[in-house]
């Protein structure tokens, strides 16, 4: 005789109900702001799409978004790691309040980390005033760009791995070096790639976050065009002179190319935890 396995009752309506609804809120809220900044760009023709979106200003922005962008997901994904490990593994003095100004950034609006970090590695701020004697402009320069957009993204990294780490067992690293491995080895190949998919998720939630940041880099940037001007100034500046099917063709260009990117990075996420599931 077959067991009857007793249907879970669903605190949520129905599978029906609940999916119509979520498609419908995704489309109202994601959906349709994108569709019509599509058809929006559209009515532009391909050749002054094209004229737009190649202008060498408009591609020196490129450069400098993603390229800051990616250099801060970077330095975030080696120091949020370590900010998340002495967080989880050790216990200090200060602790509850280091973990706390983790969360600073989400909490200060754009602008007002923009003016302090320009008050600070402004040429005669408390770090900038130190830096300049060594040839290091870090203010109005490129410099300045990737630290704004580091200090930004850190909390994406910190929190996406803290619970990562709290469920990795220190059984696990203690079993390792009972077979010989050595700190490096352990980490290598024990710890790393388990939390390998909250790391690349915490890089890829900083990388987009970077991307489209625009208050705290607006004021420490300089926004020289050629040099320091990112993409979201850009877009600003052409909505500014009315100039709408400029601002969207920009904004576009920069919708694919970052979802792309995200969608890259996503694949590579589920290709590791599935490396990781099947024990390859």
């Amino acid at each position: 005789m077959k067991n009857l396995r007793l249907k879970q009752p669903s605190v949520l309506p129905g599978f029906s109900l609940t999916l119509g609804y979520t498609v419908f809120y995704l489309s109202l809220i994601v959906l349709l702001p994108l569709s019509a900044l599509f058809l929006r760009t559209t009515a532009m023709g391909w050749e002054a799409f094209w004229a737009t979106v190649t202008d060498p200003r408009v591609v020196a922005s490129y450069r400098l978004t993603f390229g800051a962008s990616l250099v801060g997901a970077l330095i975030n994904a080696v120091f949020g790691f370590i900010a998340a490990w002495t967080l989880v593994r050790y216990s200090f003095p200060g602790k509850k309040l280091i973990d706390a100004l983790i969360d600073l950034p989400f909490a200060l609006p754009t602008a007002v980390s923009g003016i302090a970090l320009t008050a600070i590695y402004a040429p005669n701020g408390w770090l900038g005033q130190h830096l300049e004697p060594l040839g290091i402009k870090a203010a109005f320069s490129p410099l300045g760009v990737t630290i704004a957009l580091t200090f930004i993204g850190l909390p994406f990294v910190v929190r996406t791995l803290q619970p990562a780490l709290e469920e990795l067992d220190p059984a696990v690293e203690e079993a390792a070096a009972s077979l010989g491995a050595d700190r490096v080895q352990t980490f290598v190949r024990v710890i790393l790639p388990a939390l390998l998919p909250a790391l690349l998720t915490g890089f890829a939630l900083s990388f987009a976050r970077a991307l489209g940041e625009y208050g705290s880099v607006v004021f420490i940037s300089g926004n020289m065009p050629m040099r320091t001007e990112i993409t979201a100034l850009l877009i600003i500046a052409k909505l500014e002179q009315y100039d709408y099917a400029g601002a969207t063709a920009i904004a576009v260009v920069m919708l694919i190319a970052s979802f792309t990117i995200l969608l890259g990075i996503n694949l590579l996420q589920w290709w590791s935890s599935r490396r990781l599931g099947t024990g390859a």
